[in-house]
């Protein structure tokens, strides 16, 4: 994998992968005073989508191992209950050693929904006409439309970790020659994975000004979950099954803020019964295939004989 990760980079393709890392972050830490930065922020997530399609072929060994459409659904399940169970581990321990970081999380997630809930006029529409039904419906959509793009979009932020998981093992790569030329890269590896996740952490605290103690609890939660999107980035070695559950995972959160306290666990179950059910069409099917090759093995004995 480090091989083929650190193969010769273009300088329009370390150009682009500089703009959507650095220039990411700078952007996000403006955000805490700018509108207009945010906006620029999304921007350059959805073109970091044109730079994972240069990346994802990089981490990615579906040419060498083809698998099948139910495998990779397989994939995606299995990535999905994986960082589900490890984020109810993360948020379990956090909410019991970071007691700051907890009370003002919660408190700001209440405050969030009961701004935009809040917010909402009716009294410019006749009650019970059509254009009362299509001004609601779009009255909900303004209300979380705008946070669903943008979890939408945060899946993209992987792209970022993979990035920076590339240039740090070029710079490895350059700096140790001798150790990577011997063969023992995965400590490059593992190290740029555990870089990427604190700043992953860091990352989360950037767009806000908080005390140490709320901020600390933010960077060790955020570094955590961040730790466990990169395993899972190199179990599946699949760029868009990680963006898919990073993505699917902050939608899920924020519909649990807004219409559902339960979402993201009846989506984790929903998911939980897709990945059993494929399970066992999956081995089923490998169970027929031996079954063929072992009647055309005999086949070939008894012909032979």
């Amino acid at each position: 994998m480090t091989t083929n990760l650190t193969k010769p980079i273009s300088i329009k393709l370390a150009f682009a992968m500089l703009v959507i890392t650095v220039g990411a972050e700078v952007l996000l830490y403006l955000t805490r005073f700018s509108y207009l930065a945010g906006t620029l922020y999304d921007a350059m997530m959805v073109s970091s989508f044109f730079v994972g399609l240069k990346l994802h072929k990089r981490i990615s060994d579906s040419e060498r191992n083809p698998v099948t459409k139910r495998q990779l659904m397989l994939k995606f399940t299995g990535a999905f209950l994986v960082f589900f169970l490890g984020s109810t581990i993360i948020n379990i321990y956090s909410s019991n050693t970071f007691n700051d970081f907890n009370v003002n999380y919660d408190q700001y997630v209440q405050d969030y929904t009961d701004l935009q809930t809040n917010g909402e006029d009716h009294s410019n529409v006749d009650k019970g006409t059509k254009a009362d039904h299509v001004s609601t419906f779009f009255e909900k959509v303004d209300t979380i439309g705008p946070d669903l793009y943008t979890d939408a979009l945060a899946g993209l932020e992987e792209v970022w970790r993979l990035a920076y998981i590339i240039f740090l093992l070029v710079v490895c790569k350059k700096i140790f020659h001798k150790r990577w030329a011997s063969g023992s890269r995965d400590l490059f590896l593992m190290m740029a994975l555990f870089l990427t996740s604190i700043l992953f952490g860091i990352d989360h605290t950037l767009d806000t000004a908080e005390p140490w103690s709320v901020k600390i609890g933010a960077i060790v939660t955020f570094a955590n979950m961040g730790l466990v999107f990169g395993l899972i980035l190199l179990w599946t070695r699949s760029l868009w099954i990680t963006v898919l559950v990073h993505s699917l995972y902050d939608i899920f959160a924020t519909l649990s803020w807004f219409y559902l306290d339960n979402a993201m666990e009846l989506m984790a179950l929903a998911v939980l019964v897709v990945h059993v059910i494929l399970l066992f069409i999956e081995k089923r099917s490998l169970h027929q295939l031996e079954q063929a090759e072992g009647v055309q093995v005999a086949e070939q004995r008894d012909v032979s004989v």
